[in-house]
């Protein structure tokens, strides 16, 4: 079921009626309607695969146990390894077989030994796979480390699995924030309630205004790119770059603000990467619940960067190309992790990785200064360019494309339009950048409207009014296929 469809429009308000004015004072039952509610919003797709959300719930739901229970560390170890093998296994099988089969044969073309593909199968990827396998892993990780205790309670810990806002998108939920909120009881706070909506309102105008607005453009320029000269083909990067951007983020604020409206409150995923002064900013501001994530149970089990120089460079790849090869089975987000990768080393040897980590740019000013612009300016164009290769078909099409943009430079004949979409939406990201309590501030009682009042509910109207006018074409998140 998609955020943007008739369907959810129907969906939403009906669980959160019956949530709040049938079943508000028996917790209980609230979670079995949130776990059936989440069953049912998943299996809108395809409700086959609620097979192995349900699998990989029962299995962790009993290793949590075993883990916590069992005196011996060795036998610790044995239950974590079935969690991490159950939950690898199962997204290697339906993510990558295929990417390994096909990546093999090319390797024995390549010295000579040609042989047909007769392995790989027609197998269809899971929706949200990648995301509710590393929830349900990191649950038992943080049991094993001391970090956590495990539920007993197998309905709540099921609706923190399969938790309809996030589960096919994210953001990658810890189980020491949400399953808390699962088993203490929940009071609706109308202050809460409305910052929900609020997050709803921008993330949808994100989506279904300028992602989906972008999305044909960027994709007539990507799929032609021989035909079209070196501007254009910048436009092109722009565009996608502002659309991937609009696409998860937007997910990510409909998802939180989905579940404020239940009276959870999701850690945040995206914060204004693109105003970042370096490549390591960007990524504390980009897709946080997964950076975190790698961060917490790969990069730091790894060493982190407590070893030698040269270790925590092996680390930094390590992270990086994961990264990339965690959003699909393909060699282009592996270049695309590795490029973020290259540009992360830099910063890390000139000890300026952590630079950027507190204050805001053009603090106690509304405009950056020359110097913040050109950061900015320079961070967003590398980032940019690897965006070529998240975008492209394969490897080849991505170095063509950025060739011919560089070598063959010329100012775009058509495709400008969407340029007013990214221009609409950097004016209210820097708005909300440097004002960014304007989506959560909620002043009861007060006897009159303010003039910012009265000016937030225009806004508020517009984009309401917008919504509708481009909601024609339900399009799918980008991120459900990784």
């Amino acid at each position: 079921m998609l955020f943007n469809s008739l369907e959810y429009l129907i969906f939403l308000p009906t669980v959160f009626l019956f949530y709040w004015f049938v079943f508000q004072k028996n917790l209980r039952v609230q979670n079995s309607l949130l776990l059936i509610s989440s069953y049912v919003f998943y299996s809108w797709w395809d409700y086959r695969f609620l097979s192995l959300i349900f699998l990989s719930t029962i299995v962790d739901y009993f290793v949590g146990l075993k883990i916590y229970n069992s005196d011996a560390r060795k036998i610790k170890k044995s239950y974590l390894w079935i969690s991490i093998l159950f939950n690898i296994g199962l997204l290697g099988f339906f993510k990558y077989f295929n990417f390994f089969i096909d990546s093999w044969i090319d390797l024995l073309g390549a010295i000579g030994y040609e042989q047909k593909s007769t392995w790989t199968l027609n197998v269809i990827l899971p929706v949200g796979i990648s995301f509710y396998t590393f929830q349900t892993m990191s649950y038992s990780l943080d049991i094993y480390h001391g970090k956590l205790k495990p539920t007993k309670d197998f309905i709540s810990f099921a609706s923190f699995v399969s938790f309809f806002p996030q589960l096919v998108a994210g953001p990658i939920e810890r189980a020491s924030n949400l399953i808390p909120q699962m088993l203490n009881s929940r009071v609706f706070k109308y202050e809460q309630g409305v910052q929900g909506l609020r997050l709803i309102l921008y993330g949808m105008f994100k989506k279904v205004v300028i992602a989906d607005s972008l999305a044909p453009h960027a994709d007539i320029i990507f799929e032609n790119y021989t035909t079209f000269n070196g501007g254009v083909l910048l436009l092109g990067l722009i565009y996608f770059s502002f659309q991937i951007y609009c696409d998860f983020s937007g997910y990510s604020d409909i998802a939180i603000g989905t579940s404020k409206l239940f009276g959870f409150e999701l850690m945040s995923n995206f914060k204004f990467p693109y105003f970042s002064r370096n490549i390591g900013e960007f990524w504390r501001r980009w897709h946080i619940s997964l950076s975190t994530w790698f961060r917490d149970y790969l990069y730091i089990p790894l060493g982190g960067s407590k070893g030698d120089k040269w270790l925590t460079i092996r680390n930094i790849f390590i992270i990086f190309i994961v990264s990339g090869f965690w959003h699909g089975a393909h060699w282009t987000f592996i270049m695309w992790g590795l490029i973020h990768a290259m540009l992360y080393v830099p910063l890390f040897l000139r000890a300026k990785n952590r630079q950027s980590t507190s204050g805001v740019i053009s603090e106690n000013r509304w405009f950056p200064n020359t110097k913040e612009i050109f950061q900015m300016g320079s961070t967003f164009f590398f980032t940019m360019i690897s965006w070529a290769f998240f975008r492209s078909e394969n490897i080849n099409d991505a170095f063509n494309y950025l060739l011919k943009m560089t070598t063959e430079i010329d100012l775009p004949s058509h495709n400008r339009s969407g340029i007013i979409f990214v221009l609409l939406l950097v004016i209210l990201e820097w708005i909300l950048y440097k004002k960014e309590k304007i989506l959560f501030d909620v002043q009861q009682n007060k006897s009159f409207l303010t003039k910012m009042d009265i000016l937030k509910y225009i806004v508020y109207y517009l984009l309401v009014y917008t919504i509708f006018f481009f909601s024609g074409k339900q399009e799918k998140f980008i991120y459900f296929q990784f």
